[in-house]
Parts: C-alpha cells; sequence; structure tokens
C-alpha cells in the first residue's frame, strides 16, 4: 500500500469518526453548522475517491484506459474546488457574523452576495476542469496530475485563500474567538503538505490535511451541547430575574395588604371586645374578622408559594414545645368550625417530649392547613385530630393524621390534589373560600423537612389525611437556648394583663396603624405615645423621656425602622427594648430582626396572643 494512501485510510477513520460524534449529537440549526456539516460530507467523498484511485484505479484502470483514470482524476480536482468553496463560504459568515453583528440586516445581504458569487464560482470551476486538459504520469505505482486543469484548480484556490486573508485584515478588529484557528491552520499545514510532496511526490496528503482542518473546526464551531446549556443557563438566568421580580412584587403587595387589614383586623377584634354591643352588630363584626382572616390566609399562602418556587423559603430550626402548639392549634380549629355541628376529637400521644428542636412556625402551618381544610369541607360529624409518635434515639417522629367525614374526593381526582390552585369540584364547592393553595403548600413544606403526607378518601363520607416528620430531641446540653426558654412554659403569658404604670411607644409612618396599636394597647392599660418618623422617635430618646419598651414599624420613608434602632444605639445609656412591628411577615424574619439588633419581632395584622407575649416579656415582672 502506498504511503498517502495510509495516511488517507487513517483520515478516513477519523473523519467517519467525527461524523459519528457530530450528527449523534443533538445540534443547532444554524448557518454554522449546516456549513460544517457540508464540509464533513465533502471531506468524507474526497477520502473515498482518493483511496479508490490509489488502491483500483492507479494499478488497473491507469495501464488499460487512459481516458477514465483522467476523469478519475478530474474528480480530485473537483473535490478541492468544492471543498475550498465551501470552506471559504464558512470563512466570509464567521468573518461577516463578527464584523456586522449589531446589524443583521447588513450581514445578510453581504452573505447572500457571496453566497451567490461562491455558488456560480463553483459551477463555472467545475465545467472548466472538465473541459480543460490534463495530463497524468506514473511515479513509484501512483499517479500524478499535471496541465491547464490541475493550473486552474491552484490558481482558484489560491485566489480564494487570497480572500480570506484580505477580509481577516480588513475586520482585524472585529474578529474574536478561537473560530480562525482553522483558517491559519490550513495555510501553514498546506505549506508544509507542499513542500513535503514536492520532495516525496508519492505522499499525497493534502485531503488528509483537509480532513485535519475540518476535524479542527469541530472543536472551533458553537458547540451544540455548550450553545444548548448557554442558552438554558441564560433562560435560567432569566427565569430567575423573573420569579425574583415576581417574589419581591408579592412581598411588596403582602406589605400594602397587611396594612390595612391590620387596621380591619384590630378595630373589629377591639369592637368584638366591647361590652353592651348589640348582638347584631356583634354578629356582624365576627364576620368582619372571618373575612380578614380569610383575606389574610390568602396573602400568605400566595407569599409562601412564590417562596417555595424561588426556593427562597427557609427552615429556621429551634427550641419549642410541642404541646404549645397542638393545644393552640385545637383553638384555632374550634373558631375555624363555628356553628357547624362538627365535633373536633384530639388525641395528643403523651409520650412526645416536651422539648422538641425544629421549625414549630412551619410544623404548626402545616397541621393548620389540615386541620382548616378539613372544617372547610366537612359540615357536620367529627373531625379527628390525632398526633401519635415514635421516638428512636433522639429522634421523635410525629404521625399526624386528621380525619373527618366530609365531602370526600374522587378516586381519580387525588392526584391532582397538592396541585397549587387546583380545587376540585370547583362548581359543587363554589360556596368555600380559598386559593386550592393550602394542601400544596403543605406538601412543599414536609418535603423542604424530610417529611411525607398520604391521602385516604371515600367521595362522599370523608378524608383522612397522615403527616410524617422528625424532630430532634433537644437537652440544654446538646441546644442551649436560653432565650428561647420562655416558650417552653405553659404558662408563660400574665393573667393579670395590667401595664397602667408601663410607658411604650409607638413609632410608625402610618396613622392608622398608630391608632390600631393605641387601641389594642389599650385594654392592658398601656400609657402609649405615637410619632411618625424615626426622626421623631430619636428626638423624644434624645430628650431622655423614659419608656418600658418601643414598638418599630420598620418600613418608613427617610429613615427606616433599622436605621432608626442603629441611631438609637449610639445614643449613650440607651437601654429601651425595641421590638420590630411590621407588616413584612416572612418566614425567618423574626431571626433577621434580632441579627439586626431589634429585640423582638411582631407582625401585622397583631394576633392577641401575640402581642400579650410580647407584653409579658418586656412589660411583665421581673
Amino acid at each position: 500500500m502506498q504511503n498517502g494512501i495510509f495516511f488517507s485510510i487513517i483520515s478516513l477513520f477519523y473523519s467517519i469518526l467525527i461524523i459519528v460524534v457530530f450528527f449523534w449529537r443533538k445540534r443547532l440549526e444554524s448557518e454554522e453548522n449546516n456549513v460544517y456539516k457540508k464540509l464533513l460530507i465533502i471531506n468524507l467523498v474526497g477520502l473515498i475517491i482518493e483511496i479508490f484511485i490509489g488502491t483500483y484505479a492507479s494499478k488497473i484502470l491507469i495501464y488499460k484506459n487512459e481516458v477514465l483514470a483522467i476523469l478519475f482524476l478530474k474528480l480530485i480536482l473537483i473535490y478541492f474546488i468544492v471543498w475550498i468553496t465551501t470552506f471559504s463560504y464558512y470563512i466570509i459568515l464567521i468573518v461577516l457574523k463578527d464584523r456586522w453583528k449589531d446589524n443583521s440586516q447588513k450581514r445578510g445581504g453581504y452573505l447572500k452576495t457571496f453566497k451567490r458569487t461562491l455558488i456560480l464560482e463553483m459551477i463555472v470551476s467545475i465545467l472548466v476542469i472538465f473541459i480543460l486538459p490534463l495530463y497524468s504520469y506514473r511515479n513509484k505505482g501512483a499517479a500524478y496530475t499535471y496541465g491547464p486543469a490541475a493550473n486552474f484548480t491552484y490558481i482558484i484556490s489560491g485566489v480564494l485563500i487570497t480572500i480570506w486573508l484580505i477580509l481577516i485584515v480588513s475586520n482585524f478588529r472585529y474578529i474574536k474567538g478561537k473560530k480562525y484557528v482553522p483558517i491559519f491552520m490550513f495555510i501553514l499545514v498546506g505549506v508544509i503538505v507542499i513542500a513535503i510532496q514536492s520532495t516525496y511526490p508519492e505522499l499525497t496528503l493534502m485531503i488528509s490535511a483537509q480532513t485535519f482542518v475540518t476535524s479542527l473546526m469541530y472543536h472551533t464551531i458553537e458547540n451544540p451541547d455548550i450553545k444548548m446549556i448557554n442558552e438554558l443557563n441564560i433562560a435560567k438566568g432569566e427565569a430567575e430575574r423573573a420569579n425574583n421580580a415576581k417574589t419581591e412584587f408579592l412581598a411588596n403587595m403582602s406589605h400594602e395588604i397587611r396594612t390595612p387589614l391590620n387596621a380591619i383586623t384590630g378595630f373589629s377584634q377591639s369592637l368584638a371586645e366591647e361590652e353592651g354591643m348589640p348582638d347584631a352588630a356583634k354578629e356582624d363584626i365576627n364576620d368582619i374578622i372571618a373575612a380578614s382572616n380569610s383575606l389574610l390566609e390568602i396573602v400568605n399562602g400566595v407569599l409562601d408559594i412564590s417562596k417555595i418556587e424561588a426556593n427562597k423559603i427557609e427552615i429556621v430550626n429551634k427550641i419549642y414545645n410541642p404541646t404549645e402548639i397542638f393545644r393552640e392549634l385545637q383553638s384555632l380549629t374550634k373558631v375555624r368550625i363555628g356553628d357547624k355541628p362538627i365535633e373536633l376529637r384530639t388525641y395528643i400521644d403523651s409520650t412526645i417530649p416536651k422539648r422538641l428542636y425544629g421549625d414549630h412556625g412551619r410544623i404548626k402551618q402545616v397541621i393548620l392547613n389540615l386541620l382548616t381544610n378539613a372544617a372547610k369541607y366537612t359540615d357536620e360529624g367529627y373531625i379527628d385530630f390525632k398526633v401519635s409518635s415514635v421516638i428512636k434515639d433522639d429522634v421523635c417522629r410525629f404521625i399526624i393524621s386528621v380525619e373527618d367525614t366530609g365531602k370526600g374526593i374522587k378516586a381519580d381526582q387525588i392526584d391532582r390534589l397538592f396541585t397549587k390552585f387546583d380545587r376540585l369540584d370547583e362548581e359543587e364547592n363554589v360556596t368555600i373560600e380559598g386559593t386550592g393553595l393550602g394542601l400544596a403548600i403543605t406538601k412543599k413544606l414536609l418535603e423542604l423537612m424530610n417529611g411525607k403526607i398520604t391521602v385516604q378518601s371515600v367521595y362522599g363520607q370523608g378524608s383522612k389525611f397522615t403527616a410524617y416528620i422528625d424532630q430532634k430531641i433537644a437537652n440544654e446540653q446538646d441546644y442551649p437556648d436560653p432565650v428561647e426558654e420562655t416558650e417552653l412554659l405553659t404558662d408563660s403569658i400574665s393573667d393579670k394583663n395590667d401595664y397602667s404604670n408601663k410607658k411604650v411607644l409607638i413609632v410608625d409612618d402610618n396613622k392608622l396603624n398608630l391608632k390600631v396599636a393605641e387601641k389594642l394597647l389599650h385594654k392592658y392599660n398601656v400609657q402609649t405615645i405615637t410619632v411618625q418618623s424615626g426622626f421623631e422617635c430619636l428626638d423624644k430618646i434624645s430628650q431622655h423621656e423614659k419608656y418600658d419598651l418601643i414598638l418599630m414599624d420598620d418600613m418608613m420613608p427617610k429613615m427606616d425602622g433599622k436605621q432608626t434602632l442603629k441611631k438609637l444605639k449610639e445614643l449613650p445609656e440607651f437601654q429601651i427594648p425595641v421590638v420590630a412591628l411590621t407588616a413584612n411577615a416572612l418566614s425567618g424574619m423574626r431571626e433577621e430582626y434580632l441579627q439586626e439588633g431589634f429585640n423582638d419581632y411582631l407582625a401585622k395584622p397583631i394576633e392577641k396572643f401575640e402581642l400579650e407575649k410580647i407584653l409579658d416579656e418586656f412589660l411583665g415582672p421581673g
């Protein structure tokens, strides 16, 4: 076998390998990739022709049929013209892409002109090669060509290479990236091959050199996989930005909605507790409270699902007493049931430890969603709320079940149960308020805490939801947390609720919020002073006025609560506890405010139980 053919066969295998890899992978249908695809096929055909001529035609046809032999040799020249013309178009394509990247219309116009010119050049060149004479001679068993057809091919190749260089030099400042490496490599390798073949003419290496350049291009073109990954990353970035914008919008809307809700709820609670209120008026007030609670539930649900989707919801672990949570959930569910003829049956496992470590707020939210759902869809009968436990080593596994005698769920709809904004049998349940977010949030929260939930239901008879979640059993050695120790006391709220000798400064830019806070604190006989900005607060404290507690709204214009607190702490001998009073009621916000230096956090709308905890902690005895 001739040495040149040996290189051609090796090049053929490598060319086939590149083709398989290129076509096997999913690729972008770009103009650049389409041209490269043509170059691969053209190069493969050229190698096959060269191997055929070298192994068969040169040994048989050249000695028996000179005309047929010349025809085969002209095919090699035609291959050179087709390959170098296609390669020229690729070079023009990438140069124009860099030169006119911001003007696609102008780039497209130039490209169309070059494309038509190159196609015409290729057709004319092929015809000329067929017409012009070509001669051959034999050396060491190989056939070589010379004459007008060969010379014409060299001239056309030289002209095209010259055009490449002119384009590159004239647009050098626009040229970027590694796509131009194959161009310079082709010129370099071409010079080396010509030098070798001038000494060893039996080595036919030019098509192998073109195979090398074509293969090199695979690593310099816009790699389909990398390009798709980049596009996916860009799309992901845009989606994250959109999600962040949505989350920020919802957070702002939550704040804006909670502010008037604080007034509605606060005034309604105060009116409901006033003596001598007519029964009809009390019923209307209770309806207002129920409606505002439903609205608050919707706001919290939309905000939570948005946070979950953006992977920004936090699991905040700390020490808590589960008994307190279950007791509070029982009371909240009774309120939710209202006047319905429903018996709430509760069983709490007495072996559950009194001191656990986990996110008690999220656990409470999960259970409350299940109990609220049961109360919504049950008109009569019972709701069984059971919490049992399995203790192993230092882990307590909660098994929480909520069973009801409500409407139940159709078997073919259970799979949709945890889909957000999807309410089952919506036409039949049109009178039941809700967004369909509760169970979707419940499932997501349990997954975040490595828990799970199952459901059993018989349509028309009722449903049973069972949640499983593990919690660490806390002890003082592993989880020393004296700040949270007050939460373990079942009687932490003072029974007296009389703070007539205490003085509280309320800071809020919203007059309505100030009025609500004054109204709520009035029943505890607290002396209240109100100001509408951080600057007024600083003036009061700078004048050495004495207060036992400051309730500070965070989102105030010009100087917000955090900035005001920082200024207060710069004052000499400032020792007054400051509690953040804010509508920014996201998960983890309490911890954030504590890190900022606040002594505690009170969310709007203000809940009576939470307010009493704050008053007892900072105004109570001790």
